[in-house]
């Protein structure tokens, strides 16, 4: 593995899930907890107050889809809140509530159904992610690089945000290029990580100073 992979790994190796505390598995409600996360994420606002409002939520009881349908309005908002979410914490309560809903009475609660109703193909399944309220290209990105640790018919997902990480380390920008860096387990950790090198060029001549 080249050096400046392994020391990008080394200090940025964490999935945006994991720092928001969310332990990924095909499971329902680490995946509706991903799709959260994405939906939050999307806005312009800092990933740091994002992740702070995603584990808020969760500790609300917004966890699962139904758990979210069940907050009221005004639960979400406060949760939102105290994340200090508050730029966009109306309008994202209510796309929350209703993205709980369309979770619940279309996929009975599990987002594993999408995978299957997407045949388990990258470009049908953005379609699906694309129908929830608050999830538009940059969603997608999110949660489709992320799922990728556990949805292996996912990978290389590799979007515009981890090619120009990749491109600031001088590193491979071709999807299966930059996917040989590192073992397949390694390759959410890895894109993570570009995406924070895309977002701040110190990090990015830190790592190259090396």
């Amino acid at each position: 593995m080249d050096a400046v992979v392994k020391k990008l790994l080394r200090e940025s190796g964490g999935t945006f899930a994991e720092e928001a505390g969310i332990t990924l598995k095909d499971q329902p409600a680490a995946l509706f907890k991903l799709l959260v996360l994405a939906n939050l994420l999307s806005a312009r606002i800092s990933s740091d107050i994002a992740l702070a409002a995603a584990r808020e939520l969760f500790e609300a009881g917004g966890g699962t889809a139904r758990g979210m349908a069940r907050l009221t309005w005004q639960e979400r908002v406060d949760a939102l809140g105290r994340g200090h979410y508050v730029r966009y914490d109306e309008s994202t309560a209510s796309r929350l509530g209703d993205m709980a809903e369309i979770v619940e009475d279309r996929y009975k609660g599990d987002l594993r159904r999408l995978a299957v109703e997407a045949g388990r193909d990258p470009e049908k399944a953005a379609d699906l992610l694309r129908e929830f309220p608050g999830i538009g290209p940059t969603g997608v990105d999110i949660f489709c690089r992320e799922a990728q640790a556990i949805w292996p018919w996912l990978r290389p997902y590799v979007d515009d945000q981890v090619k120009k990480g990749a491109e600031r380390l001088g590193l491979p920008s071709d999807a299966g290029e930059l996917a040989s860096q590192v073992p397949e387990k390694d390759l959410a950790r890895l894109t993570a990580a570009l995406v924070r090198v895309a977002r701040d060029k110190k990090f990015a001549d830190h790592l190259k100073a090396a």
